[in-house]
């Protein structure tokens, strides 16, 4: 069994904050607005979600930060990515150099990123425009023994929890990089669910049907030797990897410091089981940005009972789903923070009396 993880969050509060809202008040206020009620949709949920989680009205989310964790994993050697392992160095380089796709996307929001290497194979230290926290070169291939130690695994950990952001910024996005990191993703989805391989494997960066047999082989290999029952620090040290450890730290992270966390694409997601099995309270904050095409996506999604804002067949990862959903967080706070009530404008209701509407049932 794996150690105690009290103590994980070692540069934050210990626990997560109570939220800062009454979900009642801030659904009176949402009802009141100058609006037919349920009009606006999902968004409503979302501003009740953002009154909830940070107060009515919400501060300002001008200041975004999306995190970008990356790793090697041991069991990218079993061919089970269509692109070789040392991808992951080069696109951290990429990354340092702003030309990526989640660089490019954070500029058109306004919003900060920040690269983290926690466990890239390569050597990257005189590779500028990122942060250099490696514990370890790659996880170790989960087929056969664990992917980390118990101490790697905490380690990785406290990465993500030391470097999800600052003061003031509230709206934290997390992603990866790390060839291989969705068969470590499926077969932590499959560890932490019970879901068998088939359910959670897809074809990742793009394999062919014969990758995807290994890749299927793999996880079933894992889940085979890991067995049921495991908790989610147990299961992160066995199959997970540096980057999603780091994720989940970073997670829990930035709810300790009051934020709301946008979850990214499949990895992200999983990442998001393990922080919510190590800090139950950390739930109501997370937002899901987007449904993946990898079917165990929607797995992890429904066991965590969160429904995505986009589907956009999105599969890159790098936090680029959380990204497209940071305008969408912010416009959600607006409302509450902006829009005026039946009463404020002088505006009729339904009963023909300004500032009259239905009660919220």
């Amino acid at each position: 069994m794996g150690r105690d993880v009290s103590n994980v969050p070692s540069a934050a509060p210990a626990a997560v904050p109570p939220l800062r809202g009454d979900a009642r008040m801030v659904r009176d206020h949402i009802d009141s607005l100058t609006k037919p009620p349920g009009s606006l949709g999902r968004l409503e949920a979302l501003a009740l979600q953002v009154g909830t989680v940070l107060g009515d009205p919400p501060p300002p989310l001008g200041r975004a930060l999306v995190c970008v964790y990356a790793a090697d994993h041991g069991v990218a050697a079993r061919g089970v990515s269509a692109y070789p392992a040392e991808v992951t160095a080069q696109m951290c380089v990429n990354f340092g150099a702003g030309a990526a796709a989640i660089n490019v996307l954070a500029r058109s929001c306004d919003a900060r990123v920040r690269v983290v290497d926690v466990g890239v194979s390569a050597d990257l230290s005189a590779v500028g425009g990122i942060e250099h926290r490696k514990v370890r070169r790659g996880t170790a291939d989960f087929t056969s023994g664990p992917a980390m130690t118990d101490g790697e695994t905490l380690d990785a950990l406290r990465v993500g929890v030391e470097t999800c952001g600052g003061e003031g910024e509230l709206l934290v996005g997390v992603g990866e990089m790390g060839i291989g990191n969705t068969t470590s993703a499926a077969a932590l989805v499959a560890v932490l669910t019970g879901a068998a391989p088939e359910e959670v494997v897809g074809r990742g960066t793009g394999i062919d049907a014969a990758g995807l047999a290994r890749k299927v082989a793999a996880v079933q290999a894992a889940v085979e030797r890991v067995g049921p029952g495991r908790t989610p620090l147990d299961a992160l040290r066995e199959v997970g990897g540096l980057e999603i450890a780091a994720m989940a730290g970073a997670m829990i992270g930035a709810g300790s410091r009051g934020g709301v966390v946008l979850v990214d694409g499949y990895i992200s997601t999983a990442a998001a089981l393990v922080a919510v099995g190590l800090r139950p309270e950390l739930s109501p904050r997370l937002v899901a940005s987007h449904r993946s095409t990898e079917p165990g996506h929607a797995v992890a999604l429904e066991a965590l009972g969160l429904e995505p804002l986009l589907d956009l067949e999105l599969r890159l990862g790098e936090g680029t789903g959380a990204a497209l959903a940071i305008p969408m967080v912010r416009a959600a706070a607006a409302l509450l923070r902006e829009m005026a009530t039946f009463e404020s404008a002088g505006i009729s209701g339904r009963s023909g009396r300004a500032g009259d509407r239905e009660p919220t049932p």
